[in-house]
This record gives C-alpha cells, sequence and structure tokens, in this order.
C-alpha cells in the first residue's frame, strides 16, 4: 500500500475518524484520475478505524443496473453479523420500510412500488445502526454506484456517528456529486524526490536521479503508472532512462496488454475471467476452465509479470483489450455461471442487460424475477429495463411476449402511464383466450384512460363485447368503458339507472359504482344526500392505503366534498396518509385532503394542503390529475389567492385532454384574471368554460362554481341585471343539486345583487342554510351586516362580529382582516348605498366610458355626470376611475 506524500490526506481522514468517535458524521469523497492513490487511502482508512464498525463496497460498472446494490453490499453484512435479535431491533419503526431490499424471496406486490420508501428505510437504518455504534462507510468507485443506492447515500444523516468516504474517478463522475460529500480528497501527483523513494523500495537498488527525472516525467508522478513502468525496466540507473522516456500514460495499458499476450493460456483465460466478472472473481477459476490448482498458479504468474488483477486499472485494461464479440462471449458465460451458482436474480439481471444475444428461457425467468423484486423495492424504472431485455428473447407474436408485455405496462405505471396503457393495447392481441385479454385490459386503471387514444378504446370495447360470461371482469371492463364516456353528454345519461342495478358486492361491482357515481355526480343527476350515501357506503368496503391514488377511489372522495359530506372522507384519508411511503402518494391525497378541508369551512388548512401538493409537485405526477385539478382549482379558486393559482398552472404538464377537463384549468385562469383587475377578459374566459361544461354534461355547481364567479365578475363590471341573472341560474342549479354548500354560496351571492328586503331575506337565508360550514358562513354574514349596517340595521354588530370570529376560527387570515376593518367603519371594504344614477354612471365608467359619452348616453350634461362620480368616490372610499371597478362591488343595489 504505498502512502508516500499522503501525510495530510491521512490527516484529514484521521480527523474525520476522530470526530466520529466522538459522536459527529461526515462525507469525505475521494477524487482523482486513475493510479493516484484513491483505493490506497480508503485502505489505510480502514486500517485506522479500530473499534469502529466499518462497512465496504465496491462499485462495478456492470451492476449499475442491481438496485439497491451497492446498499446490500455495505448492509448486508452487518445485518448477518449482528445477529437475528439486533438485526429485528434494527428493523423497526421507520428503518422497517427498508426489509424488502434485503429479503430476495419477499412476495412481490406489483401494484405497490416503494423506491422512496426503501431510501427513506435505509436512511433510518443507517441512522440506528450508527446510534448502536459509531459507524465507517467505505466505498470505491462511486461512480459506477446504482442510483437508488446514490440517492440513499446522498441523505446519510449528518447529525449522527457515520462517516462515509468514497472514492470516485475524475471523468467519470455525474452532477449526484454536487449533492454528495461536504470534504472532498484530491490526492497530488508523487514529487521526484517520493518517485526515487519509491524506486527504491520497489527495485532494492538506489536510482540514478537521470532515471527518477525520466520515471517522474513519463509517469507524471502517478503511482500506478509509475509501478507499471518499474515492471518493464532491468535496474534504476542512467542507461534505463531513454527506455522509459519512450513511456507515456496513455501507453501504460498497452504495455499491460503486451504483457499479458506473453502469458500462457491458462493465465490469459484467467485474467480475463477475473476482469469479465469483476468483484465475482471466486468464480474465475470455473469460467476459465482451470482447477483451483491451476487458478492459483495463473494468480501467481500474473502477479510475477506485473498484472496484479486485484487492481481496476489492470482489469480494464484487460477487458478493453478484448474484441466486442470475445468480450459478449465472456460475458454470457459469466452470467450463465452465476445464475447457476445461486447469485440473486437482479445481480444476473443486471448483467443480462449487457448481452445482446439470446440467451434462453432461464434469462427470460431471470429477468422477470428480477423485475418483480425491483418493483417491490420500489425501483420501476429497473423493472422495466430488466423487462424490455426479456423482449427481446421471445418471439414477436406470442403469448409469452404478451405476459412480458403485462409486467412491463405494470411496472411503467408508476412513471410513464402512457407507455403503460400503448404496451397494454399491445400485449391484448397477442392472447388467444379473451379472459387473458380482458385481465390485460383492467391492469389499466378507470382515471389513466382519460388521455387513451381511440385504437385503445375499441379495444376496450371489443373485449368486453367478446367477454361472455366473467361478470367480474365484465364489471371492471364496462367501468373503464364509461370513464371514457365521462366526456360525452349522451353517454352518461344512462348512469344514474345503471348505478341503481349495481349492489356493489365484489370489488368488479364497487369499482363500477365508483365510476357510475362520479358520473352521476358531475352530472348532477342525482340529488347530492344519495350519492353521499353511496360514496360512504363504497368507501367503507375499501380498506384505507395510499395506492389508492391508483384506483378509482379519488372520485368517491370528490363526490363527498361536492355532496357536502367531506367529514365522511377525512378519516380514511388520514389513515391513507400516514400509510403512503412516496411523494406521489404523498402529493395525491395532500391533494384530496385540500379538496375536503375546503369544503368543511377550514380554509386555513386547506391552503396549507394544497400548498403541500404543490411542493410535492403532484401536477408533475404522470397519472391521472384530473381529480386532483379540479380540487385545487376549488380550494385556488375560493381562497383568491393568485399565488396558488399561478403556482397550480405553472404546474400543469403539456397534453391533450377532453375539452371539459381542460375548461378546469381555463376557469382557473380565469380567476387569476379577475384578481388582476383582468375582468372582462376573465368574464369571458368563465363563460367560455361555462358553453364546454354544460356540452359535455357537468353541471355540477359546487364541483364547478363558474356561474357564482360569473355574477361576481357581471357586477364588477357594472351589469347588475346580468350578475343576478347569473346568480339566480346557479341558485337554480344548486338546488337542483340539493348540497347546503352550493345553495348558500348561491344565495349570498344573488342576495348581494339583490336590492331591498328581497335581498336582506337572502342574506339571511344564506347564512342559515350555510350553518355547518364556518369559512361559508362567515362570508354569508359579512355580507349580511354590511348590508345591514348601511341601512342602520340594529343587529348588523352582532353579524359582523360573529363573522370575524368563525373567520379567524377557520384559519381564513384575508378574510378576518377584512372583516376587522369593517368593524372599524373606515375600510373602503365597507358595504355603502348608492344611488340608482350613481350606481349606473359608475357601471358605465367601469365598461370604459368617458364622462361625455355618458352624458349622451343618460341625456344628462357632463357636470351632472361629475357630480354623480363625486359622490360615488366619497362613499366608496377611493380617488380616482380606475379604482372604480375593483370597488365598486362593494356597493349594495338600489332598491327598484
Amino acid at each position: 500500500m504505498n502512502l508516500l506524500e499522503r501525510t495530510s490526506e491521512l490527516q484529514q481522514l484521521t480527523r474525520a475518524l476522530e470526530r466520529v468517535r466522538d459522536g459527529h458524521g461526515d462525507q469525505i469523497v475521494i477524487t482523482g484520475p486513475l493510479g493516484c492513490g484513491k483505493s490506497a487511502l480508503l485502505e489505510a482508512i480502514h486500517a485506522r478505524a479500530t473499534g469502529l464498525r466499518v462497512l465496504t463496497a465496491h462499485c462495478s460498472a456492470l451492476e449499475q443496473d442491481f438496485a439497491f446494490g451497492v446498499a446490500r453490499q455495505l448492509l448486508d453484512p452487518a445485518l448477518s453479523r449482528a445477529g437475528r435479535e439486533t438485526a429485528q431491533r434494527w428493523l423497526t419503526g421507520p428503518a422497517g420500510l427498508a426489509r424488502q431490499v434485503f429479503e430476495d424471496d419477499a412476495p412481490a406486490d406489483a401494484a405497490f412500488a416503494v423506491q422512496e420508501a426503501a431510501v427513506s428505510g435505509l436512511t433510518a437504518l443507517t441512522a440506528t445502526i450508527g446510534a448502536d455504534r459509531p459507524t465507517v462507510l467505505l466505498i470505491d468507485d462511486l461512480q459506477w454506484a446504482d442510483h437508488p443506492s446514490l440517492q440513499w447515500l446522498a441523505g446519510t444523516p449528518a447529525g449522527q456517528p457515520i462517516l462515509l468516504v468514497a472514492t470516485t474517478r475524475d471523468g467519470e463522475r455525474g452532477p449526484w456529486l454536487d449533492t454528495f460529500g461536504r470534504n472532498e480528497i484530491r490526492p497530488g501527483p508523487l514529487s521526484p524526490g517520493a518517485v526515487a523513494e519509491l524506486v527504491e523500495r520497489r527495485t532494492g537498488q538506489q536510482p540514478d536521479d537521470e532515471f527518477v527525472a525520466a520515471c517522474h516525467a513519463a509517469t507524471g508522478g502517478n503511482p500506478l503508472f509509475l509501478c507499471a513502468v518499474l515492471s518493464h525496466v532491468t535496474s534504476p540507473t542512467a542507461a534505463q532512462a531513454p527506455h522509459v522516456r519512450e513511456l507515456r500514460p496513455e501507453r501504460l495499458k498497452e504495455r499491460l496488454v503486451r504483457g499479458l499476450a506473453g502469458l500462457p493460456l491458462h493465465a490469459r483465460n484467467y485474467a480475463k475471467a477475473v476482469a469479465t466478472l469483476g468483484d465475482d472473481d471466486e468464480l474465475a477459476g470455473p469460467l476459465a476452465g482451470l482447477t483451483e490448482p491451476q487458478a492459483g498458479a495463473a494468480r501467481y504468474t500474473l502477479d510475477q509479470a506485473g498484472l496484479p488483477t486485484c487492481r481496476p486499472a489492470v482489469r480494464d485494461a484487460i477487458e478493453e483489450s478484448m474484441p466486442v464479440g470475445e468480450r459478449e462471449q465472456w460475458q454470457a458465460k459469466a452470467v450463465k455461471l452465476l445464475h447457476d451458482n445461486g447469485r440473486p436474480a437482479e445481480q444476473v439481471a443486471a448483467r443480462l442487460l449487457t448481452i445482446t444475444t439470446v440467451q434462453g428461457r432461464w434469462a427470460i425467468d431471470t429477468l422477470r424475477q428480477a423485475a418483480a423484486t425491483a418493483l417491490r423495492r420500489g425501483a420501476p424504472e429497473f423493472a422495466a429495463r430488466y423487462l424490455r431485455r426479456a423482449l427481446r428473447d421471445v418471439p414477436d407474436d406470442s403469448e409469452q411476449r404478451a405476459r412480458l408485455l403485462v409486467d412491463l405496462a405494470t411496472a411503467e405505471r408508476f412513471f410513464d402511464p402512457g407507455a403503460s396503457v400503448r404496451h397494454i393495447s399491445y400485449a391484448v392481441p397477442l392472447f388467444r383466450d379473451v379472459v387473458e385479454r380482458a385481465a390485460a385490459l383492467v391492469r389499466i386503471a378507470p382515471t389513466a384512460l382519460s388521455q387513451a387514444p381511440r385504437p385503445v378504446r375499441d379495444l376496450i370495447d371489443k373485449v368486453a363485447a367478446d367477454l361472455g360470461h366473467d361478470k367480474e371482469l365484465a364489471y371492471r371492463l364496462e367501468a373503464r368503458q364509461r370513464y371514457l364516456w365521462h366526456s360525452d353528454p349522451a353517454l352518461l345519461a344512462d348512469s344514474v339507472q345503471r348505478l341503481k342495478e349495481i349492489d356493489g358486492t365484489t370489488p368488479g361491482e364497487r369499482e363500477l359504482r365508483m365510476i357510475l357515481l362520479d358520473a352521476a355526480m358531475i352530472t348532477a343527476r342525482l340529488p347530492a344526500h344519495e350519492v353521499a350515501d353511496i360514496a360512504s357506503t363504497v368507501l367503507n368496503q375499501e380498506p384505507p392505503h395510499p395506492r389508492h391514488i391508483h384506483t378509482a377511489i379519488p372520485l368517491l372522495i370528490k363526490a363527498l366534498a361536492a355532496a357536502d359530506a367531506a367529514h365522511l372522507a377525512v378519516p380514511w384519508l388520514d389513515q391513507a396518509l400516514a400509510q403512503a411511503t412516496n411523494t406521489a402518494e404523498q402529493a395525491l391525497i395532500r391533494a384530496q385532503q385540500s379538496f375536503v378541508l375546503m369544503h368543511l369551512g377550514k380554509p386555513g388548512e386547506a391552503h396549507r394542503a394544497a400548498e403541500h401538493a404543490l411542493d410535492l409537485a403532484v401536477l408533475d405526477w404522470r397519472g391521472d390529475t384530473t381529480t386532483a385539478a379540479i380540487g385545487l382549482t376549488a380550494v385556488a379558486t375560493e381562497l383568491r389567492d393568485p399565488a396558488l393559482i399561478a403556482k397550480i398552472l405553472s404546474s400543469r404538464r403539456e397534453r391533450d385532454e377532453p375539452a371539459a377537463a381542460d375548461a378546469v384549468y381555463r376557469m382557473l385562469a380565469a380567476a387569476g384574471d379577475a384578481l388582476a383587475g383582468e375582468h372582462e377578459q376573465a368574464l369571458d374566459r368563465l363563460l367560455d368554460c361555462g358553453r364546454v361544461f354544460d356540452a359535455a354534461g357537468w353541471r355540477n355547481p359546487v364541483l364547478l362554481p363558474w356561474g357564482v364567479a360569473t355574477a361576481r365578475l357581471h357586477a364588477q363590471l357594472g351589469n347588475l341585471p346580468a350578475a343576478r341573472e347569473a346568480a339566480a341560474q346557479a341558485w337554480d342549479r344548486a338546488v337542483e343539486w340539493g348540497a347546503p354548500i352550493g345553495i348558500g354560496r348561491a344565495l349570498y351571492v344573488l342576495g348581494r345583487y339583490t336590492p331591498g328586503r328581497k335581498g336582506l331575506a337572502m342574506l339571511d337565508e344564506a347564512v342559515q342554510v350555510l350553518h355547518a360550514n364556518p369559512f361559508e358562513r362567515a362570508k354569508a354574514l359579512l355580507q349580511l351586516g354590511a348590508r345591514q349596517r348601511a341601512d342602520g340595521h340594529p343587529h348588523a354588530q352582532r353579524h359582523l362580529d360573529e363573522a370575524h370570529r368563525l373567520a379567524v376560527h377557520s384559519g381564513a387570515e384575508r378574510l378576518a382582516q377584512r372583516i376587522a376593518k369593517e368593524l372599524d367603519g373606515n375600510s373602503p371594504g365597507m358595504v355603502v348605498a348608492l344611488t340608482r344614477t350613481e350606481f349606473k354612471v359608475a357601471g358605465l365608467v367601469v365598461r370604459g366610458l368617458t364622462n361625455a359619452e355618458i352624458a349622451d348616453e343618460l341625456s344628462v350634461t357632463s357636470r351632472a355626470v361629475e357630480k354623480h362620480l363625486t359622490n360615488s368616490f366619497r362613499k366608496l372610499g377611493i380617488r380616482r376611475r380606475t379604482e372604480l371597478p375593483a370597488a365598486l362591488p362593494r356597493a349594495y343595489p338600489p332598491s327598484a
């Protein structure tokens, strides 16, 4: 082990060892060119780590596709040496999520990927091991580590006594290094003095100065290259200097290869076997066709020739010397040998990825087994790679290919649903049995079909028509068919009748009920209380689990919230979130919780849940996000939060969607326009969205509250009759649907724009209807109290006080501030009374008319117009006409 001129590096590593002994963790990366002595430093710190737990791993380019391979190299020995009782203790609590990383034979759950859970579990396990005893993790050639292991290592707990030291080669470091290692060690080249000392150690002779200078010039002070040079000189004299000068670092590998060519056949084959196997070199003898004594003799021959196969540089040189065809032959022999010797399926599969030739049935079975293991470990991308490799070894028109495609689609649903749907559509025609075709199609969640192309839809229709008497599969296929009909009002029409025919005793029937119930809810063809009863019954039959995001269950959550029965979904979602182990699950569940909390009158909590969902990139999740989008849109619209609206819109992925689903986002954009003062643009957008929703049959006023938003915009533009008409239409639809939240919202908007006692009565009724929703009730009380205050009503103060209390209690900070200003009596938010003419003049200003144009319109003088505007400005607490669009809605209309 050459450690010449490595004093400062060793001191830094020794200090890190002392810190870990004192309970402080660290990460150190040793980096530099090939042969600079990185591995020697790693060996040195291993030797100095007395009294500490030392875990080691050697990464290999051939095993980069072995998910968690490096993690297993490091932690498997620790778990084995700890004993069963200690290992079980380590793997309790959060660390238990890492169990499946170490269990090759655990049952796979192909519907549930848990990579992030496994990473989280490994992080907790590492912390537990470190807390039990200070630990050193030593990793050689980190640049070749698999990605899941890198993800875990980058998050090694800094607050635990864990020292991570890794080597990495210059030129092969990925972007992961930016998040890795707070300290870097870069061993420098040896000085001429150190070269002289190393030459004397290796040759046993004092070298001539000219020879030392030639060695330093030829090798650049690289220890590995220097050793290679010394293996080809007879003595360190000046006479050898010309020979040394002919060598250059880039030619040393060639010299290694030429040296190998001059060795006996058994030594050459053994060297090729070691280079092929990498760290599995205990099988090098059998791979080279040698007995154990023959393998020992080959090792001795190679060492004497200066070609120690334990050196990565020597292995690399040997492997690179082989032609591509020969290299693949060695790889094919090696992978079969590893399989026959019981190596884990993933380790064998990672090597199969490097082989292009057909390997037979054993390879296909190994790749499928490795894919199942990778999927269970939470590495669906790795599973997909194995399955794509397996597909190359099966005939194009075989049922075996169909089954591999179905497995591939199952893995892809977690990261590329579009490809998942496509591969299922390729697999289905290859099955001869219609039952197998149907079973393949139901692997696709109904909600994942919203962007499915027409051929896939036709395929589902054909298989459903051919299926026959398998009722369970028939129900599940019908669920997918009907979800695809959600944008067609003609096909939605019989959803209620069909819903009444299904009792939901089997999983297939329950899935179909969810789809039918969603159709009945979104079209408002079934009263809200009936929707709530059915949704609650079905939800109670499904155990809470985060994997529900890949099913139709989110449609039940949406239905309960829209039916004003959101409270029934709260415990179910809480339990599901508690089990969630990756960001996709957490994000979509938090989006559902946001929608539920908003409909429970808890805007503060709803806002936090929505922000959390977006921070977790919910709308970048590659599955169906229409349900999440509708929920978040409703929350952002009701909160009138420009930042949240912008965040949702910017998070949206570009893709083709049905017109009604796209209109959900455009409705949110209209809310942003309105908050930015672009009232006419917002109104045009909303009216267009309303036409799209009506054309699709989507009429639910709670889920899609475009009607009341339209009424507000008409009022802001000074068109009070249109505002009342829009609010009345929204109220009619709300009454038809029957959810109190919808009725109350429409009532207080309609009452706000209806003059006289009739408007006051509507506001009072809205307050009563919204008794169970503190946020909506506070808004209704604000309108009622402000209107009463303007009329001098004795109950105004009490209503405003109650509104403020409810707003504070529900976490509605902006509303609470607005009510507080109203209570002060000096806020521009106070509702004031304008005369009929003042209101009309102000409305014409909002529409963009000049004073002269208004005078012509009303047949009055410009001076009269100015007088009316002056009075209006004073009453509304504004100073210029540009403030009118925002201020006019705060005026209540004059009595007719």
